[in-house]
């Protein structure tokens, strides 16, 4: 069946207190949005659109940052939730199959439940909606089912006392045949309580002109909705402990699964180490059988498998590790491309580089990589050394095998083999470090007088 998926993206989000428009906000690296995006990605829909409104200009550059091809529409005024979907119409005209309504501030709706709502749609019913089992139904709107049809949606702020004991809440989900959505939103008004066009309605209206309706429910979690920070924070929370469960599950091992954040995308592989405190932030990507070492930082880059890297490093975007590299304790890399069996041990910097098969880089070495204007490139060739302190100035090449002293500083091509040393010659002065310091002190001491 062909999909289309409609994400609401259009509410200011006052409770946040932010100039921020609310569906921009992260959990796990990415923009809630992005989150409701992603919920339906697996179902391979063949349109998505998402309705924006405060700051439409930024969330729209968000989305289309993530993928291109998602269509954004303007919806002016906050007229409710019918009104949002309707702005949807025009971008889906021509569109034949299946629609299904997300929420941009609601992340967690996971594909199983939609899967169910589809197969809900190939039972027969026409409309289906999502509902949950409420612990506190408070101000959700209630789920009517009699006979296992779905009669109607009332809002608390409209329903009866007797209604209001329903705990079986209304999510907001609906998925519907295309052109049936928007012919119920067409016919739905605005004479409620608040003077706004609910799509909820759409259920009565379907009921009456013979459809068949349908809810499906989830576990509560899954609707969890963000309001404020408070909830944000409360979002972080489950989508981490999640996260940890999965990683965990499918073979990794944490020592401190609390300490250990995950960005929305990470993947981590089979018979992988995360030691305690390791951040990982979006697009990456660690194979099996790594050790990540306590305290280090992940971002945009790829850990070979049997690589092990900390602690205190950070792997900044770019950083590409072949199998068995050792990157060590504050070591960063940027943009860096590190082959088989290369070192990296102690207290360095290697950005803009390649470095060749079982290199090793001793303590402290800095490539030069940037001249105040543009960034330059470093080769280190295989099995070169580089010496404790040294500076690369790029753009330079160090030749295979070749071995470069310590505190040198290399702003020409070393050849395959070489050695080159930039040392000043030392020389000592018999005596005169006593004679400065005996100097010093008896200036110290007439300040005082």
């Amino acid at each position: 069946m062909t999909l289309a998926l409609i994400i609401l993206a259009a509410g200011k989000g006052t409770r946040m207190r932010s100039d921020l428009p609310k569906v921009l906000h992260p959990i796990a690296g990415a923009p809630l949005v992005v989150h409701a995006l992603e919920a339906g990605t697996p179902l391979s829909p063949s349109r998505r659109v998402v309705v924006a409104g405060h700051g439409a200009d930024l969330v729209r550059d968000r989305v289309q940052a993530h993928d291109p091809s998602v269509e954004v529409v303007l919806q002016v005024e906050q007229l409710g939730t019918a009104h949002a979907v309707d702005q949807a119409r025009a971008a889906l005209a021509e569109f034949e199959g299946d629609a299904i309504v997300l929420y941009g501030d609601t992340p967690f709706v996971s594909v199983d439940t939609l899967r169910a709502m589809q197969a809900a749609r190939a039972d027969g019913a026409d409309v289906v909606m999502l509902g949950f089992e409420a612990a506190v139904p408070g101000k959700y709107g209630r789920l009517v089912v009699e006979n296992d049809r779905l009669i109607s949606i009332v809002e608390a702020k409209d329903a009866t006392l007797e209604q209001l004991e329903i705990t079986l809440c209304n999510s907001g989900v609906v998925c519907a045949d295309s052109a049936t959505l928007f012919d119920l939103i067409a016919q739905v008004g605005n004479d409620n309580a608040s003077g706004e066009y609910y799509l909820t309605d759409i259920v009565s209206i379907a009921n009456a002109a013979g459809k068949q309706c349908a809810a499906v429910t989830c576990d509560e979690t899954e609707t969890l909705g963000v309001n404020s920070r408070i909830d944000l924070a409360g979002a972080e929370a489950v989508f981490q402990a999640q996260r940890r469960q999965q990683a965990m599950a499918e073979g990794a091992t944490l020592v401190a699964p609390e300490t250990v954040q995950f960005a929305y995308d990470t993947q981590v592989g089979r018979d992988v180490l995360i030691e305690p405190n390791v951040v990982f932030g979006p697009g990456v990507v660690i194979e099996d059988g790594v050790t990540l070492r306590a305290f280090s930082h992940f971002e945009g880059c790829r850990v070979g498998q049997g690589s092990v890297v900390g602690p205190y490093a950070r792997l900044r975007p770019g950083s590409e590790l072949a199998e068995n590299v050792k990157i060590g304790n504050f070591v960063e890399t940027k943009k860096v491309q590190i082959a088989a069996g290369a070192k990296v041990n102690h207290l360095s910097y290697i950005g803009d580089a390649t470095v060749g098969a079982e290199a090793n880089i001793g303590a402290g070495t800095i490539t030069c990589n940037y001249d105040g204007v543009l960034k330059h490139q470093t080769i280190i060739g295989e099995k070169a050394f580089i010496g404790s302190n040294s500076s690369l100035v790029a753009p330079v090449s160090i030749g295979a095998e070749a071995l470069v002293g310590a505190g040198s500083v290399i702003a020409a091509d070393v050849p395959e083999g070489a050695l080159a040393v930039t040392r000043a010659k030392q020389e000592n002065k018999p005596g005169l470090a006593r004679r400065l310091r005996a100097r010093l002190l008896d200036i110290k001491a007439k300040a005082l007088k």
